[in-house]
């Protein structure tokens, strides 16, 4: 789909939303309710959200462990994601574990994280192969960070995908810290971007606070792997805004960095396009804003009425 003015709004919506959402979680952890570590994604919502909506329901999503945008961009309830960091019986996988790693939705595409970074890599190429093998025109979707791009999974994933020609984006979500290692310390070459050729795969460069531009570089490797022309490798450059996870202080990273990152906060510019242009008003953005925090309010109030699985739970989907 051509980025129309109607999918700009659908794409500043759902920014605010992941937004407004991924706030709901922080004061349930500020209140014990959530148990676990937490990776935030605040900064990162102009490419995850972006780059989901250019894929179809039935297409699949390999997430990465930075927040939650990518699952709500794909259609996720919001219950039951906030019912997944509580551990109840409302979460997707109905309690069996609290946090980002145990989100699954098979049914919108959701396939779920590996339980290491840099399984995805793989995964998407496993994913891929049956795509191909079912001759269906879907697409998966895989991201991952600087840091687990720099995994020997890497190499196997997009080798057999560009080998095969599979239908699958990579996508990295390159915020210039592994942790607390800067890329220029652990990446040779300087660009994850031009690994692409050695793939036969295209590798391109966008700028992932801009998530009108993440779009359009989305699209066209999605259309181009619906038509049969394989796998392509995206590298959005884009800052987080927070520490690696939640209780990280973050003092590896320059305060001149962060705040020059914070300005181009991917929410606020989109916000902005749509009132200079003229496609909305500041106070029917606001009237849009405050239904969406009603609806966060409802769906953090609805998930607090869940029940934690009992000892009956331990044994399912348990084969030996």
């Amino acid at each position: 789909m051509s980025l129309n003015n109607e999918l700009k709004m659908e794409i500043y919506h759902t920014m605010y939303r992941a937004q407004q959402w991924e706030a709901g979680l922080m004061r349930m952890m500020d209140e014990g309710l959530v148990s676990g570590f937490f990776h935030s994604g605040r900064g990162q919502e102009g490419t995850e959200v972006p780059a989901v909506l250019t894929l179809h329901r039935d297409d699949y999503l390999l997430y990465d462990h930075r927040g939650c945008a990518h699952m709500i961009a794909k259609g996720m309830d919001l219950v039951s994601l906030y019912g997944d960091f509580l551990g109840n019986n409302l979460g997707s996988t109905r309690g069996l574990g609290a946090g980002i790693v145990h989100i699954a939705d098979p049914e919108r595409g959701v396939l779920g994280q590996s339980g290491t970074l840099g399984g995805g890599h793989v995964m998407a190429a496993g994913v891929g192969l049956s795509i191909k093998l079912r001759e269906t025109e879907q697409v998966v979707m895989n991201f991952f960070g600087d840091g687990a791009s720099n995994r020997g999974t890497f190499h196997e994933g997009l080798n057999v995908a560009g080998a095969w020609k599979l239908p699958v984006v990579y996508i990295v979500q390159n915020n210039g810290w592994a942790i607390s290692t800067p890329v220029s310390y652990a990446t040779a070459g300087g660009s994850f971007a031009q690994r692409g050729a050695a793939y036969d795969m295209p590798g391109i460069t966008v700028d992932g606070m801009d998530p009108f531009a993440v779009y359009e570089a989305v699209q066209t490797a999605v259309d181009r792997a619906r038509a049969g022309e394989g796998p392509s490798l995206i590298e959005a450059k884009l800052v987080r805004f927070r520490g690696h996870f939640e209780g990280d202080p973050g003092k590896y990273r320059g305060e001149t960095e962060l705040a020059a990152g914070v300005k181009r906060d991917p929410i606020l510019f989109a916000r902005a396009h749509l009132i200079e242009t003229g496609l909305q008003t500041d106070e029917s953005l606001q009237i849009l804003e405050a239904a969406i925090n009603d609806e966060i309010t409802q769906a953090r109030d609805k998930a607090m009425t869940g029940e934690v699985p009992g000892r009956e739970r331990l044994a399912e989907f348990l084969y030996a």
